[in-house]
């Protein structure tokens, strides 16, 4: 994935924080790429009653191969602006199963 070197990402205690840039209502789910130090993440889920961000955990899942209930919102969540705690990975892992992508 190109830019992901931009990617706002850091190290918590058990995990690391993703910011991500959310585009619900769109055709289909997917990782876009990296928008600024985002990354950008497409979901056909309406941004209503948490039902965007629940497709967004589950696509961050899907692609970092990891557990949906590994992926928890933190903040942001009527914001475009958002951002995941990723549990039980490094940011470094992160990045790297990214790239894989």
């Amino acid at each position: 994935m190109k830019d992901i070197g931009n990617l706002k990402l850091h190290d918590v205690e058990g995990g690391c924080v993703l910011a991500v840039k959310a585009v619900p209502g769109a055709s289909r789910d997917r990782i876009v790429g990296v928008l600024g130090d985002c990354l950008k993440v497409a979901v056909s889920a309406a941004p209503e009653k948490g039902k965007a961000n629940a497709a967004i955990a589950t696509v961050l899942a899907s692609a970092l191969g990891c557990d949906r209930r590994s992926v928890t919102l933190t903040s942001g969540p009527t914001a475009p602006r958002k951002e995941f705690l990723i549990t039980g990975l490094s940011a470094e892992e992160v990045r790297q199963r990214l790239t894989r992508e």
